[in-house]
């Protein structure tokens, strides 16, 4: 009896490119992991990335909990939190959380942002 081979054929080469794809992706992951390590388990931030308007940022990161009007939801009310805490006890929140807030959700650039824009809340 005569087996056709074309179908082990086929799925060998399938299998030896998705290896060659997933060793070339892990090449690239290692020299990722390394930098990370070089900088202290903390992720290497590129250069120029830095948003500088306060409203994108606050969009984007924060929005979800505090909500897009700062009215609250998940988490408090932001509108008259600067008339309660200066700039620096809000970009010390912002960096190290506080609740069930997790730290370091945005940049320290951006972090400073946030905290005089949300410091003007009165």
């Amino acid at each position: 009896m005569k087996r056709n081979i074309l179908p082990f054929g086929i799925i060998a080469i399938v299998g030896i490119f998705i290896s060659i794809i997933v060793f070339y992706v892990g090449v690239h992951q290692r020299d990722d992991i390394r930098l990370a390590e070089e900088n202290g388990g903390e992720p290497v931030e590129e250069q120029g990335e830095v948003a500088t308007d306060p409203e994108e940022i606050f969009s984007s990161s924060c929005a979800s909990c505090h909500g897009q009007d700062l009215s609250g939801g998940a988490g408090p009310d932001l509108t008259s939190v600067g008339s309660s805490l200066s700039a620096e006890d809000i970009h010390n929140i912002i960096m190290n959380g506080q609740g069930a807030m997790p730290g370091g959700l945005v940049g320290n650039e951006e972090a400073d942002v946030l905290a005089e824009w949300l410091s003007e809340m009165k």
